[in-house]
């Protein structure tokens, strides 16, 4: 069962508010199903400057396997607060804790609101249907 602090968009990230703040990452089985469990298949990641004003599930940056290319979408619109450029040098952070230093950006949102995402339950709901 993935965490149940958070929200899960249909495209595999993950949304945590912490206070003024939301957390941005994508899930596990995002970074499996682009590495296949190899870290060494993850080969590039492009994340936004801080500052960037994005809208819900607008295009913030991209992620890289050596089979596949997937957009990162925000699930929240506001402005990118910080990121955690580490990733771009250390994408095995992201196979290795995805939940927590794999961290990707933080949103100061124009609303705090994440009832439009999906909790734990429902996104492994969506998983399983998927998988189908």
């Amino acid at each position: 069962m993935r965490p149940n602090d958070r929200r899960y968009t249909e495209t595999h990230e993950w949304a945590k508010i912490e206070g003024e703040m939301i957390v941005v990452g994508i899930t596990d089985h995002a970074v499996q199903a682009l590495s296949n469990g190899n870290i060494d298949d993850l080969v590039y990641c492009d994340l936004p400057e801080s500052g960037l004003q994005i809208e819900a599930g607008q295009t913030f940056g991209e992620i890289e396997s050596v089979k596949a290319v997937s957009d990162l979408n925000a699930p929240v619109g506001g402005e990118v607060a910080d990121v955690n450029a580490a990733i771009e040098d250390h994408l095995e952070v992201l196979s290795k804790d995805p939940w927590g230093a794999g961290w990707m950006i933080k949103i100061k949102p124009q609303s705090k609101n994440l009832d439009h995402l999906m909790d734990a339950k429902k996104y492994e709901e969506f998983l399983a249907a998927q998988a189908h």
